[in-house]
């Protein structure tokens, strides 16, 4: 059926959560639904929903944590980085606050080195980790690349 709105692709919210009691580290899920594999926290936007909020409540059904956004850190748009479609992802820096526990969508929940790069990571998720190195040292967002590669 065509509604005369154009075909557009999703739009996710993907979280690099830090916490006080885990310094230097970063939280990652392992996912319970495919793609299987480790991957940051979040999930697609709801129709209505403000990413903001998405992000908030991705982290909250996935880690059972609250969490206040930080920084944007990038908008991550290849068609290629979700096997399922094409996914935009809005990628923020959040403080974790309570006690992790996988939930919904995680199998399992880990603190990770984000330097450490023997854990292989679903998606383009070690892509947006080195974004967070770089931005840890710089100050600087994920900067832009020309035709999203």
């Amino acid at each position: 059926m065509n509604t005369g709105h154009p075909e557009t692709p999703l739009l996710a919210v993907d979280l690099i959560i830090r916490h006080a009691a885990h310094p230097g580290r970063v939280l990652l899920i392992e996912r319970r639904n495919p793609p299987a594999g480790w991957a940051l926290p979040g999930g697609f936007v709801d129709r209505g929903e403000p990413a903001e909020r998405a992000a908030r409540r991705e982290a909250k059904e996935e880690t059972d944590l609250d969490v206040r956004l930080e920084i944007l850190l990038g908008v991550y748009s290849d068609p290629e980085r979700d096997p399922r479609g094409h996914t935009v992802s809005l990628v923020y820096v959040a403080r974790g606050e309570g006690e992790a526990r996988a939930q919904d969508d995680a199998l399992t929940l880990r603190w990770i080195d984000p330097e450490d790069r023997r854990q292989t990571l679903a998606f383009d998720h070690r892509r947006i980790l080195d974004d967070y190195l770089r931005f840890r040292v710089t100050g600087e967002v994920a900067p832009l690349r020309n035709g999203g590669v």
